[in-house]
């Protein structure tokens, strides 16, 4: 295998499937896929957006919240989704752990950088939510701070496109994908990978990034933890 500890990052919209906020059938196929990495022997920390719960954008939520409220909506949505994965994969006789950056001690433990460490290096899966704890950063920025502190080896961030392009492949037919990309260039062609706080966090502690299109194929998180060349590699070498 390539990589043998890893920061996975979803967006919670990958839980919805119609009138489902949470779809059971989606969490069991994520959690079987997580087990057999797992099993393979990889270490795995899962930051998990809450969009499919509370979306904290457009005018009307900008209008009716203050700002730092909607945020603090969002990151609790993230621990229903962190809680609903970790008693799935319990289910299947994997040992999971949450751990909120928003202490709910009567649900899940506070994150602390040295006990989450413990846990990973004891064989569990982390479930990491609650974002970062605070307002103004989002789940991106959280799972590069997350692989920083735990010492992961990549983040596998799964999207809802197959890798970078050149320009939106939705609007541009011949767009370009990059199977491998520098940070260096990612800023200079101005592509949307993750928010500048997070990819200046990986750019600098050298923390490579692949992009995966987990929504069609929840598979193709594995593949690239096992180094297959897909999706889009992003590293300074």
């Amino acid at each position: 295998m390539k990589y043998r500890r890893a920061i996975v990052k979803f967006s919670g919209e990958i839980l919805r499937r119609g009138d489902d906020t949470i779809s059971i059938d989606i969490v069991r196929a994520l959690c079987s896929e997580i087990k057999d990495l797992r099993d393979s022997g990889i270490s795995i920390g899962i930051v998990i957006g809450g969009g499919n719960i509370f979306r904290g954008t457009g005018k009307r939520i900008c209008v009716d919240y203050d700002h730092i409220s909607v945020d603090y909506m969002g990151m609790l949505a993230t621990v229903i989704n962190a809680i609903a994965i970790a008693d799935c994969l319990r289910t299947l006789s994997v040992a999971a752990e949450v751990f909120s950056a928003l202490p709910m001690v009567s649900v899940c433990e506070t994150y602390h950088v040295r006990h989450a460490k413990k846990s990973m290096d004891d064989g569990n899966v982390l479930l990491l939510a609650g974002g970062t704890g605070n307002a103004f950063f989002s789940t991106d920025t959280a799972a590069a701070m997350r692989a920083n502190e735990l010492r992961a080896d990549v983040i596998v961030k799964g999207t809802k496109v197959d890798g970078v392009y050149d320009k939106d492949p939705k609007v541009h037919g011949d767009a370009k994908k990059f199977s491998k990309i520098s940070f260096q260039d990612v800023l200079l062609r101005r592509l949307n990978v993750m928010d500048s706080t997070a990819f200046s966090l990986c750019m600098d502690n050298d923390m490579p990034i692949v992009i995966v299109d987990a929504e069609r194929n929840l598979k193709s998180i594995g593949r690239a933890l096992l180094g297959e060349e897909i999706g889009t590699t992003i590293a300074n070498h």
